[in-house]
């Protein structure tokens, strides 16, 4: 469904991401892994159009979207998740819901609260009141309501509590399985990524440097590229 051919990218003289080549196969999860630093937020920006490449080429569909803007890219089928959640602090949590919308007459699809039980019974509560496991939730529903066939989300388990990043995975597993979803996660948390990800893609000093069916995960690539 995406494929990601010789990306390059330059922070004015720095550059992050060097040829990065990479596919996302249509209803699988793939993590994107690396330590802190190698361009794995870098290379979904520049995935979802937030950043310009400075080389390479973006493909979701069969459709080159290299220069298309962000929101040419959702109507495309794409939603992004960005780390930090980035909820508006000031709107309900329908609100909240509502941005993602297309139009202010449509409705919020009832599945997203079928998914995340807790949006329902908090709809009216302020999208800052919400505990960071809460905001969380609220982040990846919002992206839902677009009916994304790509969804990226990065970092989504960071600095959540555990039960809730179960949840998290229980749902993005069910997505993929069920609506046959393509998912796209910058992933950190090993065990998260062992337990609900098909495959995953090792990044080092903004190159690729492994990728594989998850399966294939060995303990020295994890050692070499993961552990600090």
């Amino acid at each position: 469904m995406l494929n990601i051919d010789k990306m390059s990218f330059s922070y004015g003289g720095v550059q992050a991401l060097f040829e990065v080549t990479m596919g996302v196969p249509a209803g699988e999860i793939v993590c994107i892994m690396g330590r802190n630093g190698v361009g794995k937020t870098t290379l979904v920006r520049n995935i979802m159009g937030l950043l310009s490449l400075s080389f390479g080429s973006v493909t979701f569909n069969g459709t080159d979207i290299s220069v298309l803007p962000p929101h040419k890219r959702v109507r495309q089928g794409m939603a992004y998740v960005p780390q930090g959640r980035q909820i508006f602090p000031r709107l309900t949590v329908e609100e909240n819901l509502r941005t993602g919308l297309a139009s202010k007459r449509d409705e919020i699809p009832a599945d997203v609260f079928e998914y995340f039980p807790v949006l329902d019974e908090m709809r009216s509560r302020m999208g800052g009141d919400l505990s960071g496991g809460q905001q969380q939730q609220l982040a990846i529903a919002r992206a839902l309501v677009t009916r994304p066939k790509l969804l990226i989300l990065d970092e989504p388990t960071e600095g959540i509590q555990p039960n809730i990043i179960q949840r998290i995975g229980e749902v993005l597993r069910s997505l993929s399985r069920e609506q046959g979803m393509t998912i796209l996660i910058v992933e950190q948390y090993l065990d998260f990524v062992k337990e609900f990800s098909d495959r995953f893609v090792l990044m080092n000093r903004g190159r690729v440097v492994a990728a594989d069916e998850i399966t294939h995960l060995r303990e020295e690539l994890v050692e070499e590229y993961l552990h600090v």
